[in-house]
């Protein structure tokens, strides 16, 4: 019986630590309305449709929020549409008219490359370090740490977290990206529509964590 008790204990314990450890997340979209956000461009449509935000359009846009944070844990859910697709969550962005860019959490829907999860300089460096593209070794390196995290035809959760220079990507529960990098240090979020006609990005579970 003592052992038992014990075992219910630590059980009890982890799950109340679980529960702090999350504590702190405000959501980012309230599963109704796009309060909150911008759309920078003049073109690109966007739905709310049962929790989910729906992107569609026929040119790449982004979608940012109107408040830009520091240091942070961010989390959001994303399904990619069938065929050709590719997107991503951006964070510490810059904001232009009809213009994103800096860093890029991948969402990449070509099932042979496989570089979901990684680290991409949008309008910039591109793929600069994880992976860097025509380094074989760090593609190698890139797919063996992402492995099969991505589910090309399912909802995947991305968790990014920024810490002063340290970035960190997650894909449900893998870390795929873990570097150094002082390019930006603030900025919004944004989600992303690669472009592709006729089809719909759509969006749920965003939510933020302020680290102080």
């Amino acid at each position: 019986m003592k052992r038992r008790l014990l075992i219910l204990a630590a059980l009890l314990g982890s799950v109340s630590f679980s529960a702090f450890a999350e504590d702190g997340f405000v959501p980012l979209f309230d599963g109704k309305t796009m309060t909150g956000w911008t759309n920078p461009y003049e073109w690109g449509n966007i739905e709310v449709v049962n929790g989910e935000i729906h992107l569609t359009g026929e040119k790449k846009f982004f979608v940012v929020t109107d408040k830009s944070y520091t240091d942070f844990i961010f989390e959001g859910d994303i399904l990619l549409p069938e065929g050709k697709a590719n997107s991503g969550f951006m964070f510490r962005a810059h904001v232009e008219p009809n213009k994103v860019f800096g860093y890029q959490a991948e969402v990449d829907g070509d099932a042979n490359r496989k570089w979901s999860g990684g680290l991409y300089d949008e309008g910039r460096r591109k793929w600069f370090i994880s992976p860097i593209k025509g380094d074989k070794a760090s593609e190698d390196a890139f797919r063996a740490r992402a492995g099969d995290a991505f589910k090309r035809n399912d909802w995947n959760t991305y968790r990014i977290t920024c810490k002063g220079n340290k970035l960190k990507i997650e894909i449900n529960g893998v870390t795929t990206t873990d570097v150094e990098d002082g390019m930006d240090a603030s900025g919004p979020i944004a989600i992303q529509h690669h472009g592709e006609k006729g089809a719909t990005y759509k969006f749920r579970n965003l939510r933020i964590k302020e680290l102080k």
